[in-house]
């Protein structure tokens, strides 16, 4: 294990990183935003969900650095008199829980379905890729928004859990378009290799070629887009959960917090809304910025 760690250090991806400051950065950030929404009932000052906890004398106090706020409160409160700063960490638990289920969910499904397109091709890959042409012709926040609101409306009485499931199903289905056409077209180049037709002539099963053989080699592009993906999925929560089919209001996410302090924005109360969007912005931010870098360390054409 530690010969096989040394060995990771020592390869391109690793000191490719080292040589970043971009990439250690993002990842810094990264770690950081996840650390803090993982350990929210930790490291968070106030449980803003708990009600025995909320003062509304206190609500929509400004930051700690203003002359009316209060050292409790370091970037102040909302209209209900949580504590922001609380709130963004139990916000971002939720975001990141589901863009990082719903990717993988995506990843899974995406990548099943263009191994056995680009594998077996025929009446199987024209099937599948009309399929994707069918869901990359309509928006992707329209058709999460569309399966959101019909589970909604299945299971108006739904509780927490069922209704972040029904999130993270929506935005999965708007999501593994991208894996199966870049993993279809990867097959397409590794199912016509020596390795594949020597495996083939030994008698492997289709099945295991394709686990054993044709999926580690296709899965570089996914990692790339997995990890750009996280982001998007994360923004596209955050946009449900504006429009009000989102996260539950008893576990609101950064999207919802957004929503709550825009009816505020133009009386005054900035740091409602302003403080979750930034929030939003810097965990996509550092999330692209290591898809990017991502990107650049596994192509060999750019070392």
């Amino acid at each position: 294990m530690n010969k096989l760690f040394a060995g990771w250090l020592d390869g391109d991806v690793a000191y490719s990183f080292r040589t970043s400051p971009v990439a250690m950065a993002a990842a810094a950030v990264a770690l950081i935003c996840i650390f803090c929404s993982v350990f929210a009932g930790f490291v968070a000052p106030h449980n803003p969900f708990d009600l025995t906890t909320l003062e509304l004398s206190d609500a929509r106090l400004p930051p700690a650095w203003s002359s009316e706020g209060s050292s409790k409160y370091l970037l102040g409160t909302d209209d209900q008199g949580r504590d922001i700063l609380s709130a963004l960490m139990y916000g971002a638990r939720v975001s990141l829980a589901v863009g990082f289920a719903s990717v993988i969910l995506s990843v899974v499904f995406g990548v099943g379905l263009g191994l056995l397109a680009g594998f077996y091709g025929g009446w199987i890959d024209s099937a599948l890729m009309r399929l994707c042409d069918v869901m990359l012709s309509f928006p992707a926040i329209l058709v999460a928004l569309l399966i959101a609101g019909v589970g909604r409306a299945l299971f108006p009485n739904a509780q927490d859990s069922l209704a972040l499931g029904v999130l993270i199903i929506s935005i999965t289905l708007t999501g593994w378009v991208q894996y199966a056409r870049t993993v279809r077209g990867s097959t397409l180049v590794e199912r016509n290799k020596e390795y594949v037709q020597a495996a083939r002539v030994t008698g492997v099963t289709p099945l295991r070629i394709m686990r054993r053989h044709v999926l580690p080699n296709v899965m570089g592009p996914v990692l790339v887009l997995a990890t750009i993906q996280v982001a998007t999925a994360i923004i596209t929560e955050a946009t449900l959960s504006f429009l009000g089919v989102g996260a539950p209001p008893t576990s609101p996410s950064l999207g919802t917090l957004i929503r709550i302090g825009n009816d505020y924005l133009f009386s005054g109360e900035w740091w409602i809304t302003v403080f979750p969007g930034a929030m939003l912005v810097m965990i996509s931010l550092s999330v692209n910025l290591l898809g990017d870098w991502l990107r650049d360390a596994l192509n060999p054409r750019l070392r």
